[in-house]
């Protein structure tokens, strides 16, 4: 995993054991949209302020952008896919010796035996961006080195990914919003369960850009804070970027792995584009479908990862989701605070954090979570805890209840 806490999972770790947040005010300026060096930068208040103000990038906000990522240089034979959202997936593989142990998969398995199955929201749509305007908006046409397919299209992640690792077996990408890199990990169960691949290689990419930061910040979602859920006080997300990957194997009693794909679930909503149903009851099914394909009961579960944006709306609809099928006493927390909501990205970076806590026994508290909403009746970690770990379920729930909970387990 690579996020706004660090590159690698090392890196994580140290920012969740010392509370330290990846979040900063928002410097996604002119670096990133190509806009002429004298373009007038101005603070963006309230969308009515965007018609007066079309050029206008600097939003008033809280963002957790990865350092770095504008560094790296992708292989000579995948120019064309060069853009921030594969400059991010490469810096991520590079990580935690995953390519060594894709390495030894391709000897065990063949690389046409292993999928690559991952999730994104914006793909590169950061290099359109740029395209539309400094050509565009001049009445040029578009430049020769403007490669759409390996670019903006979403199919470009997983294609980048599977050529730079030369891995032949199935591959797709999966864009469900905010559950994206979580349903990959169900796709990939489902293909190695019907026989299309031994392995997989599961996650997900979503790189900053322009398009969410203005999209959010026109459904009155963006906080001018670091986002604070559950928080009494809370008033929207903090978005953020993110890589992260792992390798799917069907276990085997001499696999090195310390962790497990318990079970997982997944529900539609179809109750708004934008808004989670109030009650709750989509996220509870995905919950109860995760719990039943695990074989466990809500006792087993012992922590939570929520879903978390810090926006009214989707706070209150977890928690009753939560209290309805596993009950006020399994300490809950959410990462946002520490990462930012990185959108497709979000439910494989907080797979990777859940994983680390199983690994080490170790809890993250709530980041910024100071006074916990009366009406949010879950246990809320206001401290990192240090507690055994079994099981973990981790929360995605995307716009258009599109929800994923995996349940991930300790086999150590």
């Amino acid at each position: 995993m690579t996020s706004a806490l660090g590159h690698g999972n090392s890196k994580t770790l140290h920012a969740l054991e010392n509370g330290i947040s990846g979040l900063h005010y928002n410097d996604l300026k002119a670096e990133l949209s190509s806009l002429p060096a004298q373009t007038k930068l101005m603070p963006l208040q309230h969308k009515a302020d965007f018609a007066d103000q079309p050029n206008a990038i600097d939003l008033q906000t809280y963002i957790g952008r990865v350092k770095g990522v504008e560094d790296i240089v992708l292989p000579e034979h995948l120019t064309r896919y060069h853009c921030r959202n594969n400059q991010l997936a490469l810096l991520t593989l590079q990580q935690d010796n995953f390519i060594e142990a894709v390495k030894q998969a391709k000897k065990t398995y063949g690389k046409e035996r292993i999928g690559v199955f991952l999730g994104t929201s914006t793909s590169g749509i950061n290099e359109t961006e740029k395209i539309y305007r400094s050509h565009i908006k001049q009445q040029q046409p578009f430049p020769s080195n403007y490669y759409y397919r390996e670019t903006h299209d979403n199919f470009s992640l997983a294609d980048f990914v599977r050529r730079y690792l030369d891995i032949k077996g199935p591959a797709f990408v999966v864009s469900t919003a905010c559950s994206s890199s979580a349903k990959v990990f169900a796709d990939a169960y489902r293909f190695i369960h019907a026989g299309f691949c031994d392995a997989a290689i599961v996650g997900g990419v979503d790189s900053l850009c322009l398009t969410t930061l203005y999209g959010f910040n026109s459904l009155e979602l963006v906080s001018s804070q670091p986002c604070k859920p559950a928080d009494q006080n809370r008033n929207g997300i903090s978005l953020g970027e993110a890589g992260g990957f792992a390798l799917l194997e069907k276990m085997q009693a001499s696999s090195p792995a310390s962790v497990c794909l318990a079970g997982y679930g997944e529900s539609s909503d179809a109750y708004h584009m934008a808004t989670p149903n109030p009650t709750g009851k989509g996220m509870a099914k995905a919950i109860q479908l995760a719990l039943h394909r695990a074989n466990l009961n809500a006792t087993d579960i012992n922590y939570i990862n929520l879903h978390g944006t810090a926006t009214k709306t989707n706070d209150l609809a977890e928690d009753k989701a939560i209290i309805s099928t596993l009950g006020n006493a399994i300490p809950c927390s959410s990462s946002k605070g520490w990462t930012g909501h990185t959108l497709g990205a979000a439910g494989i970076t907080e797979a990777v954090i859940s994983a680390i806590c199983l690994q080490r026994q170790f809890l993250p508290k709530s980041l910024n979570t100071e006074t916990i909403d009366p009406n949010i009746q879950s246990d809320i970690l206001r401290h990192n805890l240090s507690k055994k770990v079994n099981y973990i379920l981790s929360n995605s729930f995307g716009f258009g209840g599109n929800n994923c909970s995996l349940i991930l387990g300790n086999l150590t």
